[in-house]
């Protein structure tokens, strides 16, 4: 098992969370059924309804625990669908409790494990306990185990399915990263993730991004700006492009993505904040790099691998963007298995 010093945390961050099935006046809330309060009986709205000592650690990794609790919400109703988990209500007796050890089938860095705790909670409203044998960020090896839940039997595994969805795709996307940014290591150049996330599940899988040693980019279109080919097209030129977005929001980060050296220089003497290298080879890069020398950060895109991650940034440039981060990434396999009752 890995120690804190061997495996970073992710740091807490501050951005703009969009809640799932809010109304469009409000900040979150999570439907019938939920914790949150709409006002209406007095109370403040949107009251998070998990457990306070979990909604603090959550938001402690930069999640939002309102829509954490949305996302759980929304995977229970759809795996139950108004409806009964059938095989458990036949097969379980009701007052039956039972110990479920959520364990690692093979070996990567966990993401997630606040997160199904928040989906079990929601299931399993009796005598609910927790241990937990790892943290988010650790790397584990196969048959680790990384939580173990104590509860009614006929809930937990009503909430399996849907903690372990999770759980295994956020740890699949961490694991993915921690690849990247072990090949980074030692490098000025960070790896960092795109939009290229599930509808949904943006805030969460770039959390795993985090927890593999990998970097953010923007969260949404609002909060920076990216002049990409079609605006480019559409303004009329890269510089035009450019001036136009920093015209009408003087005080934003903007990025612009450049296909040739001749744009790089265009773009940087018209102010860019950070330039975008896509598809440049790393002799390419490194020209770049050198045209820049410091006056803007610098970002590589396309024909990124594993394999020749580190010639990118060993040129000097700032981050490698990889959507497959989210979009590609494998989940990493993690199971449910029930203790067998003592005699």
């Amino acid at each position: 098992m890995s120690t804190p010093e061997d495996s970073p945390r992710p740091e807490a961050v501050d951005v703009p969370l969009i809640q799932i099935g809010a109304p469009a006046s409000a900040a979150g809330g999570c439907g019938d059924g939920c914790g949150c309060s709409d006002g209406s009986d007095g109370e403040d709205s949107l009251e998070c309804g998990l457990d306070p000592a979990l909604a603090a650690l959550l938001a402690e990794a930069g999640l939002d625990p309102v829509q954490v609790e949305d996302i759980a919400h929304v995977a229970i109703g759809e795996d139950l669908d108004h409806g009964l988990d059938v095989t458990s209500v036949a097969t379980v007796p009701a007052d039956a409790v039972a110990t479920g050890d959520f364990t690692a089938r093979k070996s990567g860095t966990v993401a997630g494990l606040r997160v199904a705790e928040a989906v079990l909670s929601l299931v399993c409203t009796e005598d609910f306990e927790v241990e937990r044998h790892v943290e988010d960020g650790d790397r584990v090896e196969a048959g680790q185990k990384l939580l173990s839940v104590t509860t009614r039997t006929r809930d937990l595994l009503t909430g399996e399915r849907s903690a372990l969805n999770l759980l295994c795709r956020l740890s699949g996307i961490a694991t993915a990263t921690r690849a990247w940014a072990d090949a980074l290591e030692g490098t000025g150049a960070k790896v960092r993730d795109t939009r290229k996330t599930t509808p949904g599940l943006r805030a969460l899988e770039k959390y795993a991004v985090r927890c593999g040693g990998g970097v953010n980019h923007r969260m949404s279109l609002s909060d920076a700006a990216l002049v990409k080919d079609n605006h480019v097209v559409a303004a009329g030129g890269v510089a035009e492009a450019f001036k136009a977005v920093r015209d009408q929001f003087p005080d934003l980060a903007i990025e612009v993505e450049t296909d040739t050296l001749q744009q790089v220089r265009e773009v940087l003497d018209a102010g860019a904040d950070l330039i975008l290298l896509d598809n440049f080879t790393p002799a390419q890069t490194a020209e770049a790099v050198a045209l820049v020398a410091g006056r803007a950060v610098l970002e590589s895109s396309g024909t990124l691998s594993l394999e020749n991650a580190r010639a990118y940034a060993e040129t000097g440039v700032d981050y490698l963007a990889v959507g497959a981060l989210t979009h590609s990434s494998p989940i990493l396999d993690i199971g449910l298995d029930l203790r067998e009752a003592s005699v």
